[in-house]
């Protein structure tokens, strides 16, 4: 696959974005743009927002108060958005039916579809696979197939969610390998992760989360090697932030 053009949906640009649940702040006055290039990994400790930062930036939720942009628009289908949630449910189909009820849910069309099949489940290694009902897999290739229906959608823009939890280490590299891929051909990933390695090795942009608050983000380097404030310093060395 040629590397695609930019995103018309980017930069995604939150200003001042509180969503709330009641009284309770979920993300509270948050700013943050997303660029196109390397990943940008969320981190954090659970309940930091992570996920509804992910979906407000897909477009599923709305913000109680501020404002989401995709490339300059307030109102953007997100034809060219897709994401993959943390526990991904699978269809009473096969691998490839999958796949394929993604395709035209995505509206691709039917001459193509079969060919289609082939080269996503090729791309999240599930070649030969296609028979197998998708929830006799096992938890990494039903990861891999989760990947393979999100990009169905041929999206610029992909959100995972905690897309290694519980997985063993070689599947988590798999994800990470397909992670890399997309990355290479031009698809801006922002993606959260429990996981500090995998932040290293994965993201070229880190955002870190606290409360529901953006309490620091920047180049991924620059995170690691000088984190700014005092909250990063301490979730870098593995403490707890409360």
């Amino acid at each position: 696959m040629s590397m695609r053009t930019p995103a018309l949906d980017l930069p995604v640009r939150l200003v001042d974005v509180r969503i709330l649940a009641g009284e309770l702040a979920i993300l509270d006055r948050l700013t943050l743009t997303l660029e196109a290039g390397p990943p940008t990994v969320l981190i954090g400790p659970n309940g930091a927002g992570k996920t509804t930062l992910l979906r407000v930036a897909m477009g599923l939720i709305l913000p109680s108060s501020g404002l989401i942009t995709w490339g300059g628009r307030e109102h953007s289908p997100p034809m060219r958005r897709a994401i993959m949630f943390q526990r991904p449910a699978m269809l009473r189909r096969s691998t490839a039916g999958n796949i394929r009820y993604a395709l035209a849910a995505a509206g691709a069309p039917r001459t193509r579809r079969a060919a289609r099949v082939a080269e996503l489940m090729a791309d999240v290694g599930l070649t030969g696979l296609d028979r197998r009902p998708a929830r006799r897999l096992s938890g990494g290739e039903q990861q891999r197939l989760a990947l393979a229906r999100a990009l169905a959608r041929d999206p610029a823009l992909l959100f995972l969610d905690e897309p290694t939890a519980s997985l063993d280490p070689a599947a988590t590299k798999a994800i990470e390998d397909i992670v890399r891929t997309v990355t290479a051909r031009g698809v801006k990933v922002v993606m959260s992760t429990h996981d500090l390695s995998q932040a290293r090795r994965i993201a070229g942009e880190i955002v870190l989360m606290h409360r529901g608050c953006l309490i620091e983000s920047g180049p991924a380097a620059q995170f690691f090697a000088a984190p700014r404030s005092e909250q990063a310093r301490k979730f870098i060395a593995g403490e707890l932030l409360v």
